[in-house]
């Protein structure tokens, strides 16, 4: 197992072994890789940079021991971490997650580090206004659901909002 168990331990590891640590992505523009050369730069560390198709072979060899790191989106990675079969160093969220607390954010120890997605729902521009009510209103119920939430949660997505943009 790799031998960092904090933010800044991995940091001076990565310092003490420069270009020695291998970085799996899901390709170069993804989340997980510009997660990472953010972290690479802010941190001040030389990371090398391991492109797969996807982050599930990203994950596969992360946990098989071929690469020592990625940056995997919380809800791929919430069983392995709490079955034990990951490590999770940091979340990289401005905040700590509700779904891992005493897992830190790395902002932490990064000061200014954070980086986040989100995700959307669309639908073409000539949508009728009706549909879009439709879908707007059903929607926003399956996200008001606490057995949605409780779902959400415990894939280790955070508990959603609901808005809806002006027309």
């Amino acid at each position: 197992m790799f031998p960092a168990k904090t933010v800044p331990e991995f940091i001076a590891y990565a310092r003490a072994n420069p270009g020695k640590i291998n970085i799996a992505h899901s390709g170069v523009g993804s989340q997980p890789h510009i997660c990472g050369e953010l972290f690479k730069m802010m941190a001040g560390v030389d990371l090398v940079g391991v492109p797969y198709r996807g982050q599930p072979e990203a994950l596969t060899n992360l946990l098989g021991g071929q690469v020592q790191v990625t940056f995997d989106p919380l809800a791929n990675s919430i069983g392995h971490v709490r079955a034990g079969r990951l490590r999770a160093l940091a979340v990289t969220t401005a905040m700590r997650s509700p779904e891992l607390p005493d897992v830190p954010a790395i902002g932490e120890f990064v000061p200014g580090y954070e980086a986040s997605g989100w995700q959307g729902i669309g639908a073409p521009r000539d949508t009728p206004p009706e549909v879009i009510d439709i879908l707007n209103k059903e929607i926003n119920t399956g996200l008001a659901d606490t057995k949605m939430k409780a779902r959400f949660a415990d894939a280790g997505g955070y508990t959603p909002f609901q808005a809806r943009p002006p027309n």
